[in-house]
């Protein structure tokens, strides 16, 4: 099987690039290794803290931000960090080239119940001129990302990663610590019959979101014609991986519970790399009223609505929207 760097090679990938990645997924080696000691490194429940996002953090949310944080500042091809469980941005290297943003621990709340978990990250490149420490490098919108890609924690450590030549899978082979090559050019396929949402939530969501919703939920005497599953794995990374292998629609629509916030997931952290690794399958990624990459960051922890999957169902749902 081919190995990771002969991919990134292949598709042409600059070598600063590489390193960095390999420096990332290091880092990533070692969360799966945390991750799957669980009760008996006294890892699981909870701190006593929030983050910025007004969340409480598990201890291996604050575990996985600090070893991806500590290599990535080490590694000499990074400016500065944007990551969901730091306040601000972090400084790195004056001189480094690119910055990343990343969630740690996407999920955190399955590690109480051994369920999939993951890193979710994308890369971009630095703007020159402004300081480590100046988040607006960060405000760019999605179609700037270099690179991005999830860790996904489960049975097998897999990683799902674009550097906009297709969306390829990797599983990392524990017996000599690399990731190789099992699914290349991962296509979503167009039609589906499952989709992935908190149906908990549907009392507060949009009328078209909720009629779409219905109409799934008809079957084959609805007017989709079809009957249709409903999975949710309450992690991001876990539905979006089973989109890139089996096809669907994932949503996190806009509701009202707070009305100041336009959705629940994060910009930078999670809609925009998803979005990248989704396109590159060929699938579609929108917020309802438009292209999810094309949406130009106000502040780094910015939230927006999300929905993303097979192009003829996403196609499908927005037609409810006009």
């Amino acid at each position: 099987m081919k190995r990771l760097n002969s991919q990134m090679q292949q598709d042409g990938a600059p070598l600063e690039l590489i390193l960095l990645i390999r420096t990332l997924l290091a880092g990533c080696k070692e969360i799966s290794f945390r991750v799957s000691q669980g009760a008996l490194a006294g890892v699981l429940g909870s701190t006593l803290s929030e983050n910025v996002q007004g969340e409480t953090q598990k201890k291996l949310d604050v575990i996985s931000n600090q070893i991806l944080k500590d290599i990535l500042k080490e590694s000499g091809y990074v400016k500065a960090i944007s990551s969901e469980e730091e306040d601000d941005v972090v400084p790195c290297d004056p001189e480094g080239k690119y910055l990343v943003s990343f969630d740690p621990l996407d999920g955190s709340s399955n590690t109480e119940i051994n369920s999939l978990i993951g890193t979710i990250f994308s890369i971009a490149h630095a703007p020159q001129w402004m300081e480590p420490n100046d988040p607006a490098a960060f405000l760019q919108p999605g179609s700037q990302m270099v690179a991005a890609g999830y860790v996904l924690y489960g049975p097998s450590t897999m990683l799902a990663m674009t550097t906009g030549k297709g969306t390829h899978i990797y599983t990392l082979d524990k017996t000599h610590g690399g990731f190789l090559l099992t699914h290349p050019n991962v296509q979503v396929p167009e039609l589906t019959a499952e989709f992935s949402i908190n149906a908990s939530n549907q009392r507060h969501w949009e009328p078209p979101v909720k009629q779409y919703i219905s109409d799934l939920l008809a079957g084959e005497e609805g007017p989709r014609g079809k009957n249709y599953n409903m999975r949710w794995v309450a992690a991001m990374v876990g539905d979006v991986h089973r989109l890139l292998c089996r096809g669907g629609i994932f949503m996190y629509p806009y509701d009202k519970r707070e009305p100041d916030k336009p959705g629940k997931l994060r910009l930078l952290y999670e809609a925009n790399p998803m979005a990248f690794l989704i396109e590159q399958a060929g699938g579609l990624a929108s917020t309802g009223a438009g292209r999810i990459m094309e949406v130009m960051p106000e502040e780094i922890h910015q939230r927006v609505p999300v929905i993303l999957g097979s192009k003829d169902e996403v196609e499908a749902c927005l037609s409810y929207y006009d």
